[in-house]
């Protein structure tokens, strides 16, 4: 199945995440970031329209975090300080690859608003230069129906804390 007609599907079938828009209205959009949108769809984020504050995004909308960007820390400089046992990339560099953007704490939140993700994993999210140069990053997940914002050491990583992405339209 081509791309487009697997977004289109996507498209149709959560409505709830783009209401009054059609497929034929954004299409020509999807068409200029296809490139990006199928990168995004090989490593699992399942993107998909979604309208956040009268903006058109594609966000990874996948129900848990992609498995594929798993085992990774923050960003570069975390990898390259990592003393033992550093990570084969980081979610800045994977998401750079992509040509996305990472989520960033209010858009994670509202995202958590429109349908319940990350019950199982977590998602590291873009995070300030204050805390980061502090050795700190932020991630997310959903437990007992509430949103949680998390820190932990930048360079940290686990199979079940991959990252989300969206660029925007």
């Amino acid at each position: 199945m081509e791309l487009l007609e697997i977004l289109e599907m996507r498209f149709n079938k959560h409505q709830h995440r783009h209401l009054n828009i059609t497929f034929k209205d954004i299409e020509p959009k999807l068409q200029q970031y296809i490139d990006i949108i199928q990168r995004m769809e090989d490593t699992g984020g399942d993107p998909d329209v979604v309208l956040l504050d009268d903006t058109l995004y594609i966000i990874d909308m996948a129900k848990e975090s992609p498995k594929l960007r798993g085992n990774l820390c923050y960003d570069k400089q975390a990898r390259l300080e990592r003393k033992k046992f550093p990570p084969a990339s980081s979610a800045m560099e994977e998401a750079h690859k992509i040509g996305i953007q990472l989520l960033d704490e209010s858009m994670y939140r509202k995202l958590q608003d429109i349908e319940d993700f990350d019950l199982k994993t977590s998602s590291w999210i873009a995070t300030n230069e204050t805390l980061r140069s502090l050795g700190g990053a932020l991630f997310g997940d959903k437990r007992y129906q509430r949103t949680f914002i998390y820190h932990n050491g930048a360079d940290s990583y686990y199979g079940a804390r991959g990252f989300r992405g969206y660029i925007q339209l």
